[in-house]
């Protein structure tokens, strides 16, 4: 079951970042795309999942169908709505990019290729649910400003990587941005507040929304003990739909929110609140792809 939970952590880290869902103003498509099943192997070592993008070719590595429609349309997990499985088949996925069109029209081209391959249509809707909404805290704030190079030059490709073992996860999410939890710590670099609300929701029961008003880029990191670490990872492993045994799920239920004494420490908190969500409703896919 360990390992079961931090696989599961991995896979949720490596969700695209995502703003609200738009409608395309015109259709583009990748020239050509394979599309293959992906299985993580039955093993103890450590697994490395990811996406990476440039000009000229896309390359995604066993990130679920839910993974997938999200980077579509630019939605989180939590507001899509669909068959069980889409949480759980993976698959691997190179797809030539066509010319002349920017890298940031990515989630428009995977659109194409979910409706065309897989026979995927939605609809959208608004939903009313249970949110933690991220709110600055009792001062100091102990967010530290990144430091960033001015000089660096602009990156060539976008590369989001993870890295999973028993002693925890290392993800890469591109352009400096990072993260890595284990051994008790949560340490992340160059984050905005859009997107600690994001990478801090995958471990938790529901949907945090960033209402802190802040404006910069930051670093930080937390404390958590043995048994915060468990809950953590088994919420993580519920929101991947890994099916856990009970007793795991009670130790979930009986473990509160380890984050909200988390945030604490860096000058943040989490308030409990009710708002309408906009959701992507799956009303039609098919979970094998039409042939190369």
């Amino acid at each position: 079951m360990k390992r079961l939970l931090w696989l599961s952590a991995l896979a949720l880290a490596l969700a695209t970042p995502c703003v609200d869902a738009q409608t395309p103003e015109s259709k583009v498509e990748f020239e050509v795309a394979s599309i293959k099943p992906f299985s993580i192997a039955q093993t103890d070592g450590s697994v490395t999942l990811g996406a990476r993008f440039d000009k000229a070719q896309v390359r995604l590595v066993g990130l679920t169908m839910r993974d997938l429609l999200g980077m579509a349309y630019r939605v989180k997990p939590y507001q899509l709505n669909g068959p069980d499985w889409i949480a759980t088949e993976r698959y691997d996925i190179t797809a030539k990019m066509p010319s002349n069109v920017s890298p940031e029209k990515l989630p428009e081209m995977v659109q194409s290729l979910l409706n065309e391959r897989f026979g995927l249509r939605v609809r959208r809707d608004k939903k009313e649910m249970a949110v933690y909404a991220l709110l600055v805290g009792k001062p100091p704030l102990k967010l530290k400003d990144t430091i960033v190079d001015p000089n660096a030059p602009p990156a060539e490709a976008v590369q989001v990587t993870g890295t999973g073992s028993a002693q925890g996860i290392a993800v890469n999410m591109g352009n400096g941005t990072t993260y890595t939890f284990g051994g008790g710590k949560f340490v992340a670099k160059k984050f905005n507040s859009g997107a600690i609300a994001a990478v801090l929701e995958r471990f938790t029961d529901r949907p945090m929304i960033d209402l802190t008003e802040l404006k910069g880029t930051y670093d930080f990191e937390f404390a958590v003990t043995p048994e915060e670490t468990q809950t953590l990872m088994i919420r993580a492993a519920v929101a991947a739909g890994v099916q856990l045994p009970p007793q795991a799920l009670q130790l979930a239920d009986n473990g509160g929110n380890p984050l909200e004494g988390a945030v604490e420490q860096v000058g943040l908190k989490l308030d409990s609140r009710r708002m309408p969500v906009d959701i992507v409703i799956v009303e039609q896919i098919q979970k094998t792809p039409t042939d190369n």
